[in-house]
């Protein structure tokens, strides 16, 4: 019977949740062109910065991905790379330090001798102490793992799911292989790499709560020790294709997927922020970059925030190359964000991680949450968000995670509307370059 009425409370809450988080995204998320006057923002030496890089290139296009991303060519990627270590010697220059490194994608591991000489060149500038990068499994080989060793801390796969139905649907298995193989591949890639975390999506159409157990089974199995669960997203530039080859969303099942992911991991994981699980106390970054504030994205079609600014650069390769080559920062629009929506997005990002340092908001806004918040925290207390509240910190109940996964989940495909805002831009050779499988899907731009 409680669990009942924490389903209905959750299930009234998040509803609304969705509604007002899209709102507030849609009618924010508007590009604004770069001024001739823009000087790139010099680096506050009270602050710590994540070092993001984009590698925009893949071997075969995913339905449902909406990040920058082309179809893989040898000498195209080369020259990217190239122009990218340009870039991060470029942020040297102007003063940045960073101790964390993230590479995504795309798919950063398809040219491992370039990847190492851009990991080896970030540590060689800044104070990196840690690196994340994503792959595929096809990537998880002796060869390549043991190219990564000692450069990189902490391996994500993409898998998306175990299953061979879904994985024809999303024109992996050919690629990758089926559910098993993939799950020995991953077995065999634990403990080459300190930290190995495997990516799932769950809510696809398809997707039967047996499918899913399944899936969770295996991430068990795979002896992984990250998992993260990412809720079915989209955008409208691969709506169709998604509609086509995957069937359409239905979010009136997520919370009970998520409340199954939650219980089932519950077995040999543990929560280390709304969709993450870990076997560990370690922390992750993932792709959406939730555990600091400020990052700097370099790389064609990377997102950096800074100072209530959303930077992004340019997604055309061959504009990237060029403003390059020419000592110029690839920054092509911004959004500037109010001070109070830097506090909102403060507050979901520290909630999301599970807990939010009130200390730190005051010290930083002049004011505290409960204040400068107040129609947001009593949303999130009558709807059972918090575990408890002290002088120092909000700690999210763990019952109430799913509440930020919708938060996060419209924020993000809110972002979405601002790649495609960027993909639209692109010349017609670079459109042609975002053409997946004919037979399967249909680009949207092409």
């Amino acid at each position: 019977m409680k669990k009942d009425l924490r389903t209905f409370r959750q299930t009234l809450f998040s509803k609304v949740l969705a509604e007002v988080i899209g709102k507030i995204t849609y009618n924010q998320l508007t590009l604004d062109r770069i001024p001739e006057n823009f000087h790139y923002p010099t680096p506050d030496q009270n602050k710590k910065y994540v070092l993001y890089s984009h590698i925009p290139f893949c071997e075969s296009l995913c339905p449902y991905c909406s990040f920058n991303r082309f179809v893989f060519n040898e000498s195209k990627t080369r020259s990217y790379f190239k122009s990218l270590r340009q870039e991060i010697n470029m942020l040297a220059d102007k003063g940045y330090d960073f101790t964390t490194m993230y590479i995504g994608g795309g798919t950063p591991t398809v040219l491992v001798d370039e990847l190492t000489q851009t990991i080896d060149l970030a540590k060689s500038l800044f104070s990196i102490k840690d690196v994340s990068c994503e792959t595929n499994p096809n990537h998880l080989t002796h060869e390549i793992l043991s190219e990564l060793v000692g450069r990189v801390d902490r391996m994500s796969v993409g898998v998306q799911s175990f299953d061979d139905h879904l994985l024809k649907q999303m024109s992996r298995y050919e690629k990758f292989g089926s559910g098993d193989q993939i799950l020995e591949i991953i077995q065999n890639a634990v403990g080459i790499l300190p930290s190995l975390n495997v990516d799932m999506i769950y809510n696809l159409p398809d997707q039967t709560p047996e499918i899913l157990r399944r899936d969770l089974d295996y991430v068990i199995l795979s002896g992984a020790e990250q998992t993260t669960f990412y809720p079915l997203m989209s955008a409208p530039s691969v709506k169709k294709a998604m509609d086509r080859t995957l069937g359409k969303m239905n979010q009136g099942r997520e919370l009970e997927y998520f409340q199954i992911i939650a219980e089932e991991l519950e077995k040999a994981y543990k929560p280390a922020s709304a969709w993450t699980f870990s076997r560990h106390d370690v922390k992750m970054i993932d792709e959406y970059i939730v555990q600091y504030e400020e990052y700097i994205g370099t790389g064609s079609g990377a997102f950096s925030y800074m100072n209530g600014n959303l930077l992004v650069n340019t997604f055309s390769l061959g504009k990237y190359e060029q403003w390059i080559s020419d000592g110029k920062m690839p920054i092509y629009a911004y959004k500037s964000f109010s001070r109070r929506d830097r506090m909102r997005y403060r507050f979901m990002m520290e909630l999301f991680d599970l807990t939010l340092d009130k200390q730190k908001f005051a010290q930083d806004y002049g004011v505290t949450p409960e204040i400068s918040l107040f129609p947001e925290m009593t949303f999130m207390r009558l709807a059972g968000a918090f575990a408890k509240t002290t002088k120092d910190n909000i700690f999210l109940n763990q019952n109430s995670r799913y509440l930020l996964v919708v938060m996060m989940r419209e924020f993000f495909a809110n972002v979405n509307l601002l790649r495609d805002q960027a993909r639209k831009a692109l010349p017609q050779e670079e459109r042609l370059m975002c053409v997946v499988n004919e037979k399967l899907y249909h680009n949207e731009f092409a």
